[in-house]
């Protein structure tokens, strides 16, 4: 498929921006093609400035539950842009969004809204080492939870790796209290937490994992991450800036019925905005300023415009009967298709999901870890990625991206996917 204007326009922009994007995954690296340049999204599809019409499953990486261009939360931004954009100033629309969010996560009783997951998970260990006072954390491997320096570890092939950053500008020194352990391995953190439990501020994790490909937590893994950290007296924080609000209306913590100490929440809680949240238990968020001695601060943190969005869609999630069920069935209609289509082709793959959230790995075996998802093979992923996108198919151009369904997906939408895939799986 040949993309002239977007071709232009990714030459243009590799003049002034590192690798022509924003955000690296968007370079389309190792797929042997440029990226679409988009110029406007309605709906279920997303159109490039070439022209071409895309059913769309990345959905802005999440946020668009709704589909591109809701009307409503595009009237109320309409009104809302007209008041000014922004004001650092204290607005009823922080507190109006908070009690949405309330009534959707009871375990956020104190929440603070901030401009992106990374400032949420930062913050939010932050806050956890002041309240408890000590310095440690653990994260897992292949759970993303943002660009700070103290997240950006990893572990390797071992059981568990000390402050190993794994990127370059990272020092050794900030990284050294980060303890990285294979994901839904709970014997690994038994473990660690016996040798150093009473040094641990935090375990953050993907309560379902969105940034290694879809990779929902084994049976004993949440529940025994709660356990483990109620015995050494260290806090929980669930990262659910992607599932959030997809797996079930109020999240993992609701379909796993696990409750965090804090939660990370973004993507859908801004309606598509730059917005994000942290929050939790009132003992431990009073410690943030003012209230506390913890520094947080931010001057676009509770912008009006994003309150708004966010307010708009979380009335539509609370209002709608059944909303993420009906959510959930439409996305397994797709990953059953997909599923068929493949073993009729005599292609192996498999796939996951959680609600709305889905993927598919090219893999023989169940994929429930990071090394597990990086030995899927990535070659026929690009060949199954470049033959969808051929087909004006929309998806993530990595294997280890989630892909999301939106309400506004039609019945049609999801039979012209299957087909692209039944096209694609022949192919290979």
């Amino acid at each position: 498929m040949e993309l002239q204007k977007s071709g232009a326009a990714f030459v243009r922009a590799k003049k002034f921006l590192p690798g022509g994007v924003s955000s690296p995954v968007r370079s389309y690296a190792g797929m042997d093609c440029n990226p679409p340049f988009i110029s406007h999204a309605k709906g279920s599809k997303i159109f490039d400035i070439d022209g071409n019409e895309y059913v769309d499953y990345v959905g802005s990486w999440g946020p668009m539950i709704l589909g591109h261009a809701h009307p409503k939360v595009v009237a109320a931004l309409q009104k809302a842009v007209e008041r000014g954009t922004s004001y650092g100033a204290p607005t009823e629309s922080e507190t109006q969004l908070a009690e949405l969010v309330q009534k959707i996560y009871p375990s956020m009783e104190v929440m603070r809204p901030v401009n992106s997951g990374t400032e949420a998970t930062m913050s939010a260990l932050r806050v956890a080492r002041g309240f408890t006072g000590r310095d440690k954390i653990i994260k897992f491997v292949g759970c993303y939870h943002g660009h700070a320096d103290s997240l950006l570890v990893n572990a390797g092939s071992g059981a568990a790796t000390f402050g190993t950053p794994s990127s370059p500008g990272v020092t050794k020194g900030t990284a050294a209290d980060t303890i990285a352990l294979p994901y839904n391995d709970i014997d690994a953190v038994k473990k660690i937490f016996d040798e150093c439990g009473e040094q641990i501020a935090a375990v953050i994790v993907e309560p379902v994992a969105g940034n290694m490909g879809l990779v929902p937590p084994v049976e004993n893994f949440l529940p025994g991450l709660r356990d483990v950290t109620k015995k050494f007296g260290a806090l929980l924080i669930f990262d659910e800036v992607m599932c959030g609000f997809r797996v079930a209306l109020g999240g993992a913590q609701e379909k796993y019925k696990i409750v965090p100490d804090l939660t990370c929440l973004g993507k859908i809680v801004g309606g598509g905005l730059p917005c994000a949240i942290y929050g939790g238990k009132e003992k431990i968020m009073r410690n943030v300023s003012p209230d506390g001695k913890v520094y947080q601060a931010g001057t676009l943190s509770g912008n009006p415009l994003a309150m708004t969005a966010g307010i708009e869609t979380l009335k539509i999630l609370i209002d709608t009967p059944d909303f993420t069920k009906k959510l959930s069935e439409k996305t397994s209609a797709l990953v059953e298709g997909i599923k068929s289509a493949a073993k009729n082709s005599g292609v192996e793959i498999q796939t996951q999901q959680a609600g709305s959230m889905f993927g598919i790995f090219f893999s023989p075996v169940e994929v429930t870890n990071y090394e597990e998802s990086v030995a899927a093979n990535q070659e026929l992923f690009k060949k199954y990625f470049l033959s969808m996108l051929e087909q004006k198919i929309y998806l993530a151009p990595s294997q280890f991206e989630t892909l999301f369904m939106s309400a506004a997906h039609t019945d049609g939408d999801i039979q012209k996917t299957i087909d692209a895939a039944k096209k694609s799986f022949a192919a290979l």
